[in-house]
């Protein structure tokens, strides 16, 4: 029991601290998240307290069951009527931020490193990954418009889904030479399509039982149950667990207002939803889940140093602002400019992509080392990014910068502005063309120092490549002594 007090005690201050840090991001907009993930990289990287290894199973365990009771009960909270305005713009920032991160990192980790096209792409698949158990707690948070809220779920659930199924893909790829395109494309359409249908149609059975399960005591918790089930069955039928529990969750807190009944016609004053204590009882246990998850997230990282730090800068920064086009052109015109905002700023990472980051070393992949450690730089650093962006938004003049990017009008204003600018005359321009000595350019460029050059060829191949120059590059760059 001695052993065992000081984890009990450790648990009830982390419970006390979850609601202290909640009460601090509605005063200073610093996120929770930010200090449980700091917590446990406290306890566990840095003062190696405790290990991820030390959890084992229950560790996955944990955060599945987290995963999924944060999924259902997002998923209870959203209305038809805002989600069938919300998916469209959702679907599309999913798909564009996804694959155009992934094709950005990939060609970054391919021309910095030593990493092969198929690893590189790997890279980019996972670090182009959203955490869904970080963007749906921090939207809940923030004051933020119901459409929008539900386009960053919706997204992050999609989002992760892509991730998952295309880093699959692309190490079964590696190892059998080949990428099967339709292979992947049915894959992704059954694990939503198949997801979709066994979370609505869970949700209805449930539906039909729920009332009897009310008059029955101390079975609250049956309901969150019932989304296990069905989330295991997906998952062993080989398809996504995750968005069966987003679409049980959605169905199951709208069913009331579903006018087409498959199973029964509804009788007068027959309560066939979630009452208010059961879904007050599961944003409480969301709640707690939550706070483990993320010290737990913590415990997990492996800090990194070296080159490796620079590229996971090099990877997040970018990442950060590809984001930017992609919630500019899919976004609709509709949405505030705050919230486009703060879409811009939520790529966070989480668990997911650090389990998938440890799947290419342990299926032999050349540079599986390097991708797994660049992956925890970049979830670290992608979090911590994700929490500064969000108080520099709030508090300083950044939200001005969102804002001129997010707004129209201001960005028709610049063009008009630089339409009007005075234009040089064409004679003017073809004076000084003539006026240069055309011949003597290339002599110029082919005068140029020779250490000069090797430098500037050494600063665009080797730039933030996290390992020693080439050889010849070094050879040639050694100064004679004197």
């Amino acid at each position: 029991m001695q052993d065992i007090a000081p984890v009990i005690l450790f648990v009830g201050i982390l419970i006390f601290l979850a609601h202290f840090f909640t009460a601090i991001f509605s005063r200073t907009r610093v996120p929770d998240v930010l200090w449980l993930i700091i917590i446990g990289i406290c306890i566990g990287p840095i003062l190696g307290l405790v290990s991820a290894a030390e959890f084992g199973t229950a560790g996955m365990i944990l955060t599945t069951v987290t995963l999924i009771i944060i999924l259902f009960e997002s998923g209870t909270a959203l209305e038809l009527v805002t989600l069938r305005s919300a998916v469209g713009g959702a679907m599309a920032l999913a798909t564009t931020s996804f694959f155009l991160s992934m094709l950005a990192v990939a060609g970054f980790a391919f021309w910095l490193t030593d990493l092969e096209l198929i690893p590189a792409f790997i890279l980019g698949a996972i670090v182009a990954s959203i955490s869904e158990a970080i963007v749906i707690p921090l939207v809940k948070q923030l004051r933020m418009r119901k459409e929008s809220q539900t386009i960053l779920s919706i997204e992050s659930s999609v989002n992760d889904v892509l991730s998952i199924v295309i880093t699959i893909a692309l190490i079964e790829a590696y190892k059998l030479g080949e990428f099967q395109f339709a292979s992947v494309t049915g894959n992704l359409i059954a694990s939503f399509l198949v997801a979709i249908v066994f979370g609505v149609v869970g949700a209805f059975i449930w539906s039909r039982f729920l009332n009897r399960i009310h008059a029955i005591k101390n079975a609250m918790f049956t309901t969150a149950a019932f989304v296990f089930v069905i989330f295991g069955l997906v998952e062993i039928l080989g398809f996504n667990g995750v968005i069966a529990a987003l679409a049980f969750g959605i169905t199951i807190g709208n069913v009331e207002s579903i006018r087409f009944y498959v199973f029964r016609k509804p009788q007068a004053n027959e309560p066939i939803g979630l009452s208010q204590t059961e879904r007050a009882f599961f944003s409480e246990v969301a709640f707690l889940l939550k706070t483990f998850f993320f010290v737990y997230l913590g415990i997990s990282l492996e800090l990194i140093s070296g080159g490796l730090i620079q590229l996971a800068v090099i990877l997040t920064v970018l990442v950060f602002l590809l984001r930017i086009p992609a919630v500019r052109v899919t976004v609709n015109k509709s949405i505030p400019v705050k919230d486009a905002s703060i879409m811009a700023i939520m790529v966070p990472k989480g668990l997911a992509a650090a389990v998938l980051a440890s799947i290419p070393l342990q299926q032999g992949i050349t540079g599986g080392a390097l991708i797994q450690n660049v992956t925890y730089g970049v979830i670290l650093l992608s979090i911590v990014m994700t929490s500064l962006l969000l108080l520099l938004q709030e508090k300083t003049g950044l939200s001005y910068g969102y804002s001129w990017i997010f707004s129209p009008h201001k960005l028709s204003d610049f063009y008009s502005w630089v339409f009007l600018l005075p234009r040089p005359k064409i004679s003017n321009a073809y004076g000084w063309i003539s006026s240069l000595q055309r011949p003597k350019l290339p002599s110029r460029i082919k005068t140029l120092p020779s250490e000069t050059k090797l430098y500037a060829k050494r600063w665009f191949v080797d730039f933030g490549k996290p390992k020693k120059p080439r050889n010849e590059l070094e050879d040639k760059t050694k100064r004679p002594k004197r």
